[in-house]
């Protein structure tokens, strides 16, 4: 009889053992798994997350734009506003400017002294003159400040004097006179101020000695609409082409005014209205 051959039932070796043992109780995972944990050097792959709007900025910008939005539209109606407005006072009052004339000029004194060195110059000055204020307007009433008034050689504008009005109000298509306004003056020139008065008197002087002057009146005014007042708005009043004659002696010339223009100019810290 043959004799049946069965198979050992020992233990494997220990190698084969160990082998066996470690592949079964670590699979290949666990030990990928194990290495990340303790090599900090070794990460996982990024992956970026997807992006998550914020509703709650949104709808801050949202308010931000609406502001504004109607801010900008407010000022622009406010604006349209005031300007209909505007138009429409103009075309219900239709103001016109104030006008001025100077119906007479009377020269009295105008000497200029030179010191034999020439290095001290004198001018006296006296000039009588004659006002006239209209206010052509049929619904705006004028309240005038005083005056100041000054004379100027008509050129390099050197100053020859100054005088002075009172303060008056212009009614309604109104208008008002004031004869015998002194203008006068004393007072030393320096050597660019006289070069500039000479130079103006030769130019302006001819056969019968002649010479061009300029009247200058600031002051301020205040407008009244019914029961409403404007605010106090400077004003200027410049009247040129004045053809005034140097006297000779104590004799006073009469100068020729009827070729004067007086232009007046509103004078505003922002802006300027000239009419």
């Amino acid at each position: 009889m043959s004799e049946k051959v069965f198979p050992s039932s020992k233990p494997a070796t220990n190698g084969t053992a160990t082998a066996n043992t470690t592949t079964a109780s670590n699979p290949p995972n666990a030990t990928a798994n194990k290495s990340h944990l303790y090599n900090p050097t070794s990460r996982l792959p990024y992956r970026p997350q997807p992006h998550t709007r914020r509703h709650r900025s949104r709808s801050g910008r949202n308010i931000c734009c609406c502001c504004c939005f109607w801010t900008i539209l407010t000022i622009l109606l406010l604006l349209l506003l005031a300007a209909i407005a505007g138009t429409a006072l103009y075309i219900l009052y239709r103001p016109h400017r104030p006008t001025f004339t100077i119906t007479s000029l009377r020269i009295h004194r105008l000497n200029l002294t030179t010191s034999a060195d020439s290095s001290i110059s004198h001018l006296s000055t006296l000039l009588n003159l004659t006002i006239i204020s209209e206010n052509p307007n049929s619904h705006i009433s004028l309240d005038y400040e005083p005056f100041t008034v000054s004379a100027l050689s008509d050129g390099n504008g050197v100053f020859l004097g100054n005088g002075s009005l009172p303060a008056f109000s212009l009614s309604k298509k109104n208008q008002t006179s004031f004869r015998n306004v002194v203008v006068s003056g004393s007072n030393d020139l320096d050597v660019d101020a006289l070069n500039s008065l000479r130079s103006d008197l030769k130019k302006k002087k001819s056969a019968d000695g002649s010479v061009m002057l300029k009247i200058e009146m600031d002051t301020r005014v205040k407008m009244k609409v019914g029961g409403l007042k404007t605010k106090e708005v400077g004003i200027r009043v410049a009247c040129d082409g004045i053809k005034g004659s140097i006297p000779k002696g104590k004799t006073p010339t009469v100068a020729v005014t009827t070729k004067s223009k007086c232009k007046v100019d509103l004078r505003i810290k922002i802006w300027r209205w000239t009419f």
